[in-house]
């Protein structure tokens, strides 16, 4: 007995000491792509410097020049963003172990806050006893105060949280309240600020050197790398959240999917990316699971890309019949099948065009020869109109919000 209480002994330390070591290996190498991140937006930087004073030096005012040199501003954000991003990741990591030391970015200082800009201080309660022996003899010793960068529409304002410092007459304890909650660490910037610059580079497409512009005309100077940094920061914040609306869309029984093009600025033109919807909405079925979207990026539309979305995926998927969806319907596809669920309005198409009659009637008039009508194409059309209205009219009964492929 007490050889195999050693031995669950033994286990136990073994497993603590490989956690640990792996605890350490992962805060290692998270640090080390923080460096890696950090010099990389370092050498961006100072490229994008050297760029600026040979323009001023040699008077280069093309238009070309400026469009290089705001593709290496965008380069620049992207690798700040990245480098605040990995650097949370490293401190992460660190908390978890003590062997490894947390990642640190050099960042440049500063600016104060603009003195024009109103103040509003937020004064936290004092407290009315001593935490300490419970004296109600406090005297006041001073106040800490932190500052906020905070957006209102169409008005600039930093709020003041006062955190007034007392200290105990009959025992000396001094007490002050904590430091007010910030959404990303050591930040500067309230959370209606962060979500307006997240909400203007992603959702309206104003990329950061522009907004940096806009707010210098209203008065409030901020560096491009500053708002990089915050991006960078929130991304990884976020990311959780994003991790649960993944899993909660792809965890569905039934998704939709489907692809669009968006303009991707590249060095001197514009080039066509994609962006893959897949959605889950049960509503119309009944469910009570909420409806949900999870977006993904590339540079291309290969098949790769849905294949690797939906590598985890088992369930029914309807979309349009693109071939890069192929793979995923194969047999002794792993983890499991994916039943397709091909689209009526994709489907329609293809019949539409050998049973349009408005298009025959069109070319007759014209005195051209008109198209050949199939009775079959003509069938199928009239029985997918009469299939679609049905479902409609069920639908009608019950708000829904339509999937991907009615777009088409």
């Amino acid at each position: 007995m007490d050889a195999a209480h050693d031995d669950l002994a033994a286990l136990r330390s073994a497993l603590e000491q490989a956690q640990a070591r792996a605890a350490t290996a992962e805060a290692e190498a998270a640090r080390a792509v923080a460096q890696i991140s950090s010099t990389e937006a370092i050498i961006a930087s100072l490229r994008l410097e050297i760029e600026k004073l040979r323009r001023e030096i040699y008077g280069q005012r093309s238009e070309r020049k400026a469009r290089l040199l705001e593709q290496m501003e965008f380069q620049l954000e992207e690798l700040e963003a990245t480098a605040s991003a990995d650097e949370l990741t490293a401190e992460q990591a660190a908390a978890k172990t003590t062997a490894v030391k947390a990642f640190t970015r050099q960042r440049s200082s500063r600016k104060p806050f603009p003195a024009h800009l109103p103040r509003e201080r937020v004064v936290v309660p004092a407290p009315s006893a001593c935490a300490c022996c419970g004296s109600t003899k406090l005297a006041k010793l001073g106040e800490t105060i932190t500052e906020t960068l905070e957006s209102i529409p169409r008005q600039w304002k930093v709020i003041q949280t006062v955190r007034e410092k007392f200290t105990c007459r009959e025992c000396e304890k001094i007490t002050q309240p904590p430091a007010p909650f910030h959404t990303i660490p050591r930040g500067w910037a309230g959370p209606s600020l962060l979500a307006m610059i997240l909400f203007e580079k992603f959702g309206q497409h104003q990329p950061l050197n522009r907004q940096c512009e806009r707010f210098a005309r209203e008065g409030v100077e901020v560096s491009l790398s500053t708002l990089a940094d915050q991006v960078g920061t929130c991304a990884g914040v976020l990311k959780p959240l994003y991790s649960l609306i993944e899993t909660h869309v792809l965890a569905a029984e039934r998704l939709h999917g489907d692809d669009t093009t968006v303009p991707v600025l590249a060095k001197g033109k514009t080039i066509t990316g994609r962006l893959w919807t897949y959605v889950r909405d049960d509503r119309p079925f009944g469910g009570p699971a909420p409806p949900a979207a999870v977006f993904y990026y590339s540079r291309d539309r290969t098949g790769e890309h849905p294949q690797r979305h939906l590598h985890t995926y088992a369930g029914i998927f309807q979309a349009d019949a693109y071939g890069g969806y192929n793979k995923l319907y194969e047999e002794g596809r792993q983890p499991s099948l994916v039943l397709e669920a091909a689209c009526w309005v994709h489907a329609r198409r293809r019949f539409f065009v050998l049973a349009d009659l408005a298009a025959s009637a069109r070319r007759k008039a014209q005195g051209k020869t008109p198209a050949v009508i199939s009775p079959i194409a003509l069938e199928a059309v009239c029985r997918i109109d009469a299939c679609l209205t049905s479902n409609a009219r069920s639908m009608a009964r019950t708000p829904v919000s339509a999937g991907p492929c009615a777009r088409n």
